[in-house]
């Protein structure tokens, strides 16, 4: 290992960060702008937060999406957005069974703006609802990702009904394993895996053997997050990516600038 790279892990190791040079932007594939937030912060504010953290461009979807629509106006460029298909909070639970949803989706695509459809919630029994399948077709016939948060056996089942799709699956599953998350990059080439609230990825700021395999065999398939799913998760925005800029330094470089922003730029170009 270089003696450069050797410094910026021990430094992260001890908790002391990363120097300011290794500091990466940030394409975060995992952020909310829902109702609640409306109140607490106004859309350059909410645009503000995100550039002070590092954040160079972001996937938004929001409850109801008038939030992700309120972003997007004032950034066009820094905001890539996603359609949930959740009209209210109330729809998270019942969507893949209502026929409205579908009609709504439909509806909403027709702006010709949107890059994925999600983040959603499924279980696996509910994966091949008449729903979600309209919604999957949509997706294929847009070339538009489906944002899934799922767990392994439910995001297995989707790839597998819906093999024209590409998958950008939410939170690596949330407790998914690294070997687990491996095996079915290495099965569906459809797939990518963002990383929001897994800070079980780096525990105690060094970054999991097992995981690191992964990401060095798989550089390509990887995005961060942050997750913005209540208000207050917008106050650590910062915060949360110091700890991500510190288990990205102990990789190689160019593992780290995939993972950290190419990938974004690479799946999602700006228009």
């Amino acid at each position: 290992m270089r003696r450069s790279s050797l410094l910026i892990v021990l430094l992260s190791v001890l908790g002391l960060g990363a120097p300011a040079a290794a500091q990466l932007p940030i394409f975060d594939a995992h952020i909310h702008y829902s109702r609640p937030d409306w109140d607490a912060y106004t859309p350059e504010r909410a645009l503000s937060i995100l550039t002070a953290a590092g954040v160079r461009r972001a996937i938004v979807s929001s409850t109801p999406d008038d939030g992700t629509l309120k972003l997007y106006e004032k950034a066009p460029k820094a905001i890539v957005p996603f359609l949930r298909p959740y009209r209210t909070r109330g729809d998270m639970g019942s969507w893949h069974s209502d026929a409205g949803v579908a009609t709504y989706v439909e509806e909403r695509l027709k702006r010709g703006i949107y890059r994925g459809i999600g983040e959603f919630h499924l279980s696996v029994a509910d994966a091949g609802a008449p729903v979600v399948k309209r919604v999957a077709e949509l997706a294929a016939d847009r070339d538009l990702f489906l944002q899934a948060h799922v767990d392994d056996t439910t995001i297995e089942k989707l790839l597998t009904l819906y093999p024209r799709v590409r998958f950008l699956w939410a939170h690596a599953g949330m407790s998914a394993s690294a070997s687990t998350v491996g095996r079915l990059l290495e099965r569906y080439p459809k797939l990518w895996v963002e990383l929001a609230l897994r800070t079980d990825l780096a525990p105690g700021g060094t970054l999991d053997p097992e995981w690191q395999a992964v990401f060095v065999k798989y550089p390509g398939r990887f995005l961060v997050g942050t997750d913005t799913w209540v208000t207050s998760r917008w106050e650590i925005i910062r915060d949360y990516h110091r700890d991500v800029q510190r288990w990205l330094a102990q990789l190689p470089r160019e593992v780290a600038e995939a993972i950290a922003w190419k990938n974004g730029e690479r799946l999602f170009p700006a228009p």
